[in-house]
């Protein structure tokens, strides 16, 4: 229940600081800042180095692969259908498709399954979150409109990306030094992630206009929280997969849009304004999609 607290509080506050005019306009690219450079990094730092991988985990490393894949897939029909603007449709294929695993994914399983599962959504969490800081910021560079792509560019962009760089680092370093003495550094920076990530997106959601997007936020949410989950749940059945770590992957695919998917999208100028409507409702909406998609697993046959 603290945790549920925690989402609507930091996102309140956030927008109760906008309304009020206490912090700068632009006070959410500081917060922003600190995500990308500090936070972010000291998760991987927090999560990877303890990780023992086996082909058991093969399926929750994929699956992020997969919605991503049929993310681009749907939200590249739609663009063309709806005839959006290259931004827009960077925006929402950085929203569509990747899953928020940790923050409230996290406190999910805990809540619906146990703390042990959560070995099984850090594998989801870590794949997800390398997905954006390579495809993820390759896709940002393309559909920015302030940005002429090119080869070094790209590269560039996508080398000096503080999360890759500590995902890189977290996965090289613990094999020639111990780390273990900087555990309670990783764990604290680490732990501000969820809630700045949610006031920086307090502070930039406005309603206003809302309707103007609605067609927008309806399909980047029926594909994040049904469809998404669903195609993971197909491509499992078609397998023949079966078990907790089958169930655990489907239902962290079901959650909403990963937070720092729309602050990269803040960062590139992809619709903001639409990206953050939709991580922001998707929250509230996933507290609902979640309990059916558990209720359906559980009813499935997947023992």
């Amino acid at each position: 229940m603290a945790n549920f607290i925690l989402i609507g509080l930091c996102i309140l506050a956030g927008v109760v600081f906008r309304k009020s005019k206490t912090l700068p306009k632009d006070a959410h690219k500081g917060i922003n800042a600190w995500i990308i450079y500090l936070a972010l990094p000291a998760v991987s730092f927090k999560y990877l180095p303890h990780i023992t991988w086996t082909n058991d985990l093969l399926f929750p490393a994929l699956a992020p692969v997969c919605i991503w894949l049929l993310g681009w897939l749907f939200v590249t029909i739609y663009s063309k259908f709806s005839k959006v603007s290259r931004a827009t449709a960077g925006g929402l294929m950085l929203v569509s498709s990747l899953s928020n695993t940790s923050f409230v994914g996290f406190p999910l399983i805990v809540a619906y399954f146990s703390e042990k599962e959560l070995a099984i959504a850090i594998i989801c969490d870590q794949i997800t979150f390398t997905l954006l800081s390579t495809i993820g910021v390759i896709i940002a560079i393309r559909s920015s409109q302030q940005q002429k792509l090119s080869a070094k560019l790209v590269l560039k962009k996508v080398l000096t990306f503080p999360p890759l760089i500590g995902c890189v680092l977290a996965l090289i370093l613990p094999q020639y030094l111990d780390l273990s003495s900087l555990d309670p550094l990783f764990d604290k920076l680490a732990g501000t992630v969820g809630p700045l990530a949610l006031f920086s997106i307090g502070l930039q959601l406005r309603f206003g206009g809302w309707f103007g997007e609605i067609k927008h936020i309806s399909f980047a949410l029926l594909y994040k929280l049904v469809l998404a989950p669903l195609s993971v749940f197909v491509i499992a059945v078609l397998l023949g997969l079966n078990g907790i770590i089958t169930k655990i992957t489907i239902f962290e695919m079901a959650m909403p849009t990963l937070l720092t998917a729309g602050i990269v999208a803040d960062q590139y100028n992809l619709n903001p304004k639409l990206s953050n409507l939709v991580v922001g409702v998707g929250i509230l909406l996933s507290f609902v999609t979640t309990a059916i998609w558990f209720y359906v697993l559980n009813h499935s046959g997947l023992v």
